[in-house]
């Protein structure tokens, strides 16, 4: 008896996963039925053939769902997997062309002597350092300016003993003279209230900027008229770099170029075409090209390399930006979010490309989600959970 027993239950086990087999049978055979294109998804038939769009042979859907990966929201924000809507939009060629950031020679200040003497203290030393307007530059001793100083202060003492209106006026010429050799309002309002000379003055800075160069000591004798520094304005800079003739052409003065400078970050910035030389530089065939950016932060500086990109045979089409399509032996592919959340690879064509976007032929249309950043971690996602 418990033997019969024994054998009823054997059978009844073998009849049961014979039946879940069967059952897994049917539900892969109706998974197998419907077919797509791994370019046009939306291309489904219920029998094997050829996709009517590009002549691909169709797949079955079962292969493709099988492809899609399932992310949490933190998984997402771990992997920084970002996407975008499709979209037709300009794309062109790009030419790069190297160049270097210089500063704006007709924002440099050149700063020199209204009067002769000599140096007694530089209070700015370094080449470089940025210097505000007002800021104390160096001190002169200058046997001029002690005289212009003794006969305005001789002329207000007679002003204020001889109330006539001519004093007044000699009082005004006087104090002109020292304005026009370099003096401040506040310096002049102070020897007229201490009616005291001084043979040494300190002379200010007339505009801020940065010191491009010094052209003297302390202790040396200087004329009238020398110069003694060059200031640099930093908040515009250009950038220079030279072109061939076959590069001319995609360029005029006025045009809005991107210009991307290696610093820290590789910055991007928008500039302007403000000079093109219209003529070759001796014994070359190069010519030069002057681009206007701005920097108001400063955070650029003179010497800093970058590129200016031109954009040409522009045309509107399908594009993505460059990092989001994969490249492997295989082709190119994309990540695309599906509706329910998980992504798929897909098989793309691609066409024109510059350093920033990529156009897409086939295997993409309008307004579907694209991955753009983190694909390459979904590709190995895709590689560890279902193998290469």
């Amino acid at each position: 008896m418990k033997n019969s027993i024994l054998i009823f239950s054997l059978f009844s086990c073998l009849l049961i996963s014979s039946c879940n087999k069967k059952d897994e049978h049917a539900h892969h055979e109706v998974a197998k039925e419907q077919y797509t294109c791994p370019m046009h998804p939306q291309i489904i038939q219920d029998k094997p053939g050829i996709c009517p769009i590009c002549g691909m042979d169709l797949v079955k859907v079962s292969a493709v769902v099988n492809k899609a990966i399932m992310l949490s929201d933190t998984q997402k924000k771990l992997a920084n997997i970002t996407t975008t809507l499709v979209r037709m939009q300009p794309i062109g060629n790009n030419t790069i062309i190297t160049g270097k950031l210089v500063a704006d020679e007709i924002q440099t200040e050149v700063i020199s002597s209204r009067v002769q003497g000599r140096i007694e203290t530089l209070y700015v030393k370094e080449i470089g350092q940025q210097v505000k307007q007002g800021q104390a530059l160096y001190q002169l001793y200058s046997e001029q300016l002690l005289t212009l100083q003794q006969e305005y202060v001789l002329t207000l003492r007679q002003a204020e003993a001889i109330k006539e209106e001519r004093y007044q006026s000699f009082v005004a010429s006087a104090e002109k003279k020292l304005l026009l050799f370099g003096m401040t309002k506040g310096q002049i309002e102070n020897l007229a209230k201490k009616k005291i000379v001084d043979s040494r003055i300190t002379f200010f800075a007339p505009v801020s900027g940065a010191v491009k160069s010094m052209e003297v000591n302390e202790g040396q004798y200087i004329s009238e008229g020398a110069l003694l520094y060059r200031f640099e304005k930093l908040d515009k800079l250009w950038m220079e770099a030279e072109l061939y003739p076959g590069e001319t052409q995609y360029i005029k003065p006025g045009d809005e170029v991107n210009v991307s400078i290696s610093n820290s970050n590789q910055t991007s910035i928008k500039g302007k075409v403000l000079f093109m030389s219209p003529e070759y530089r001796k014994g070359s065939q190069v010519t030069i090209v002057r681009v206007e950016i701005k920097n108001s932060d400063h955070a650029f500086l003179p010497g800093m390399q970058g590129n200016i990109i031109l954009t040409h045979s522009d045309k509107k089409a399908i594009a993505i930006p460059v990092d989001a399509v994969i490249r492997d032996e295989t082709g190119n592919h994309i990540w695309v979010l599906q509706k329910d959340g998980s992504f798929i690879s897909r098989k793309v064509k691609t066409g024109i490309e510059n350093s920033e976007m990529v156009e897409i032929t086939e295997g993409l249309g309008e307004n579907e989600n694209v991955v753009i950043t983190g694909a390459y971690l979904l590709y190995s996602e895709s590689i560890l959970k279902k193998g290469a």
